[in-house]
């Protein structure tokens, strides 16, 4: 394999992984920040006030994590892309992932995917069941 082939696809990796990691904090922060918000509002009055800023953070943690697994899912078709490439076909080194977003689902869809759907519709179903049973 061409050394320029093989680094260029060694770049394109290290981004992906990046993406997979970001994801990965995003979910952890995610769960520690609602959990510290239910322990902050779980006193003798809870206030579902404190509860319900929980729902802005989820919220914002989903989107973000659907962007980075947008990214991902692009940069893994650039990398597929580079890796088809003929061993003697010049490498550019691009990391230029725009002529991809027609053959990716769009950035919205991706945040309705399984993947991040049954992750954080839990959470926000549960901050909304905590907000019902402590307003009433």
């Amino acid at each position: 394999m061409n050394e320029n082939k093989l680094k260029h696809l060694e770049f394109i990796q290290g981004v992906i992984n990046r993406m997979g990691q970001n994801s990965f904090l995003l979910k952890g922060w995610a769960v520690t920040l609602v959990a510290g918000l239910f322990a902050f509002a779980n006193t003798q009055d809870m206030d579902y006030r404190l509860i319900s800023i929980a729902l802005i953070p989820t919220i914002f943690f989903w989107l973000l994590d659907g962007y980075f697994l947008w990214q991902e899912k692009l940069f893994r078709k650039l990398y597929d892309n580079v890796r088809k490439k003929a061993d003697g076909e010049f490498i550019d080194f691009s990391m230029n992932v725009k002529p991809f977003e027609s053959e990716v689902s769009s950035w919205i869809s991706i945040c309705f995917s399984n993947t991040l759907r049954l992750f954080y519709l839990p959470i926000i179903v549960v901050i909304i069941i905590t907000i019902m049973f402590n307003y009433m």
